[in-house]
């Protein structure tokens, strides 16, 4: 399964690359095959960039579950001043350029704040980029009146950020929300009633990896 937010660039490349093709034909063999097969290694690797397989999502209603496939390069404490307004745990994730970039939602709950911030372009593993790059923050709160938020930030190849969710949604864990374009990060926030059970270099599944509990007594 492909991810619809790739289409316009899968179709994009596909008609490049045959009308690329088509032009490298009255080429000399040697030349043409080789063009042949850098457009090949392009389309299968655009291909592979934008799928999105099936995930299954753990049903507890107290876990924060990860948005985004990659590595967990960051966790510290911060404090949050624009939704949570208060201390918190930052649980930061680099996706690579060969992650699965599709979003889904990290917890149940109604999602209150919503804000999209134009930036720069720093590598999206860097402190600061998540205070200076293109970015969309979104505050959640959970049944349990617990508030979160989750950043889609993008990093030095990537250049838009995508989520089909405004404020007033309700949220479901597991559910697709959004993308990332070649390289980005997500950074979560989580308050003192959460217990992180992920640490600094493991990896993450989008929908599946358990990243925290709520602690609701």
């Amino acid at each position: 399964m492909l991810a619809k937010e790739g289409y316009p660039t899968i179709f994009g490349v596909l008609l490049f690359s045959t009308l690329s093709a088509w032009g490298a034909s009255f080429l000399p063999d040697i030349f043409a095959y080789t063009i042949y097969t850098a457009l090949f290694l392009l389309c299968a690797l655009i291909l592979y960039f934008f799928r999105d397989p099936k995930r299954e999502t753990p049903e507890a209603d107290n876990l924060i579950i990860s948005p985004a496939d990659g590595k967990v390069v960051l966790i510290q404490e911060v404090n949050e001043p624009e939704y949570m307004q208060g201390k918190a745990t930052q649980v930061s994730i680099f996706l690579s350029p060969l992650d699965v970039h599709v979003n889904r939602n990290p917890l149940h709950g109604t999602l209150e704040y919503l804000k999209y911030y134009p930036g720069k372009y720093l590598m999206a593993w860097e402190d600061h980029a998540s205070e200076e790059n293109e970015r969309a923050h979104f505050g959640v709160k959970h049944p349990s009146g617990m508030k979160m938020m989750f950043k889609q930030i993008t990093g030095f190849l990537a250049r838009r950020i995508v989520y089909h969710i405004e404020e007033g949604d309700e949220l479901k864990a597991g559910e697709k929300f959004g993308i990332m374009k070649f390289g980005s990060r997500m950074d979560l926030l989580l308050p003192e009633n959460v217990n992180i059970t992920v640490k600094k270099g493991e990896r993450t599944v989008a929908g599946e990896s358990i990243i925290g509990e709520i602690n609701q007594a």
